[in-house]
């Protein structure tokens, strides 16, 4: 069984995975701010200015799954820092430009380069951490998650006002260089080496990687075009993306026929967990992502409020999701999925505040909006990382990448979506209206909170499944919700399922207290009678049996896998 690198060098490992990924997130909200300055000094059109944005948005979603499996399959470090320094570079490229046509490729090179790093953040953090440490660990990039979306208008803001009128834009990208800098520098001495050997490799799937990555554009170009003027946004688009779907699925089922290792392995998707945590990811990012959108332009435009305090007005939010992502990452493994469920409950309501808030139309709207946004923040910590934690929990760790970059197209996707729904209720509510922005403010709010709903739905739905499963099981088996249980998967060196070995918990006094044989995908789950410290041993054949300690709480499953190294020696030669 793989052990865990020192655990404070897996800490430090983790800060850079942190600073990096907080560094990519945070452009996708810190431009906004600044895109009026941008206009005037480069002479940008409004086309130009969407691409500024939207553009960052589509080409970070377009390389989020191929980086994801380049991550896992030919090393997550070295992939870390092509991606950052690249990430700095045209992050320097963007503040130097000279010209609109400059600025936007830099922005689609900018966005790349972040969705070649993320994935590789992900993958480190599985690779890392197990159990409740993992929930921890999640919890922080939950954290870095929620303070980037939600500060970068007022991180935008004051770096305009620093800056001056004329060029103060240029530093919402340059702050990027410094910190990319010192990142790729912790990042050369505090990252894990990569350890995949040549022959562990497996072959890369050009084909499916342009097949899903044309799906991707054709699903996102019509939906982030579409935040201006829904009507010209090419909506046929959406045909080719089916299309070019359905021969994404064919041509990779094809792949794992041939020679068993395709760009995204469906199996993941048989995973209960990680489809449910996925599809629940996609709905509450398309109303996590809206509500910045429609507030931000609300106070800016509607209210004659600087960017900076704009985003000053938006920090409560910020600051309770960044509180409650870190608490959340250590509440999760205890409390699973109600902590979810009862997250989104508090997005909601905090959500419904702030409309009856701006309903009410008060002189001082950014404190009055406060208390609601704070609500709507601490509910929001307690979503995305704990959500994330579970989604890939029961994921091999040679998987993490490409599951990370699968999960994490899902929230692009889904931000495009509520973006463009609740922009095209928005806008359209202003056009009709002859510019009632309260009224606009409020029917987009309501769009926000709808995704928030279903997301809500799909958790509760999913929530009483369990407890329907755990109720029919029980009388059979004895388990019930109290029984913490040991699950994970056994897999090899190259990261392929290991079915049919044997798993056995042996007790501190060496009597054996659980056994279990590992599916054809290689997973397995123990259930020890009581909570305790035990020895797992894991046994196949033609491999090398490997021992750890495990401890097992009284509530709450376990999540630990296991890799078997063969014992097939290399001919000598």
């Amino acid at each position: 069984m793989t052990q865990p690198e020192p655990d404070p060098r897996r800490w430090r490992a983790l800060a850079v995975c942190l600073i990096a990924g907080f560094m990519t997130l945070l452009d996708v909200s810190i431009v906004n701010v600044a895109l009026p300055a941008m206009q005037r000094g480069v002479g940008a059109s409004a086309a130009e200015l969407s691409w500024v944005v939207s553009g960052y948005a589509l080409t970070f979603g377009l390389v989020l799954v191929a980086s994801g499996r380049l991550g896992d399959d030919r090393g997550r470090k070295k992939m870390f820092v092509i991606a950052l320094a690249l990430f700095t570079l045209t992050s320097a490229a963007a503040g130097l430009a000279p010209n609109a046509e400059t600025l936007v490729a830099a922005r689609l090179l900018q966005g790349a380069a972040g969705g070649m790093l993320n994935p590789q953040v992900i993958g480190f953090i599985q690779q890392l951490f197990q159990g409740r440490e993992r929930g921890r660990a999640f919890g922080l990039f939950g954290a870095a998650i929620g303070i980037s979306t939600a500060i970068g208008p007022l991180l935008g803001g004051l770096l305009l006002e620093w800056g001056g009128e004329a060029d103060g834009w240029r530093w919402v990208f340059y702050v990027n260089v410094p910190i990319g800098v010192l990142a790729l520098v912790l990042g050369a001495r505090l990252l894990p080496r990569d350890t995949v050997a040549a022959a562990e490799r497996r072959p890369l799937d050009i084909v499916g990687a342009i097949l899903l990555g044309g799906a991707v554009v054709a699903l996102m170009v019509p939906l982030v075009l579409s935040e201006g003027d829904p009507a010209s946004a090419p909506w046929w688009l959406l045909g080719v993306f089916a299309v070019l779907l359905v021969l994404f699925v064919r041509w990779e089922r094809r792949a794992r026929r041939a020679h068993g290792h395709p760009l995204v392995d469906f199996a993941l998707l048989r995973t209960r967990s990680y489809a449910l945590g996925s599809s629940l990811g996609l709905l509450y990012f398309a109303g996590f992502t809206a509500i910045f959108f429609v507030i931000t332009l609300f106070l800016q435009n509607g209210r004659g409020y600087t960017p900076l305090e704009a985003g000053l007005a938006l920090t409560p939010f910020a600051l309770g999701s960044a509180v409650t992502s870190a608490v959340g990452g250590r509440l999760v493994s205890r409390l699973g999925k109600p902590l979810v469920v009862g997250g989104l409950l508090a997005v909601a309501i905090g959500l419904v505040a702030v409309d009856v808030v701006l309903r009410l139309d008060p002189q001082q709207v950014g404190w009055a909006m406060a208390g609601p946004l704070l609500v709507a923040g601490i509910g929001s910590g307690f979503v995305i990382a704990p959500n994330q934690t579970l989604a890939l929990e029961e994921v091999p760790p040679r998987e993490g990448g490409t599951a990370a970059g699968v999960l994490q197209t899902g929230q692009r996707v889904g931000s495009a979506i509520g973006i463009s729904a609740v922009g095209a209720v928005f806008f359209g509510q202003l056009a009709s209206t002859g510019g009632d922005w309260a009224r606009a403010i409020s029917l987009g709010l309501i769009g926000a909170v709808a995704f928030v709903v279903l997301a809500l739905v799909l958790g509760v739905v999913d929530l009483l499944a369990d407890r329907r499963r755990a109720a029919r099981r029980a009388p059979d088996t004895g388990e019930t919700d109290q029984q913490a249980a040991l699950q994970g998967h056994v897999t090899d060196g190259r990261g392929d399922a290991v079915g049919g070995a044997t798993l056995t918990l042996v007790g501190r006094d060496g009597r054996e207290v659980a056994v279990a044989t590992a599916d054809t995908d290689g997973a397995f789950r123990l259930l020890p009678a009581d909570a305790g410290t035990f020895q797992l041993l894991a046994r196949a054949d033609e491999h090398h049996p490997e021992v750890a300690w495990v401890d097992l709480p009284s509530a709450g499953d376990v999540v630990r896998d296991v890799v078997l190294r063969s014992s097939e020696r290399t001919p000598a030669r």
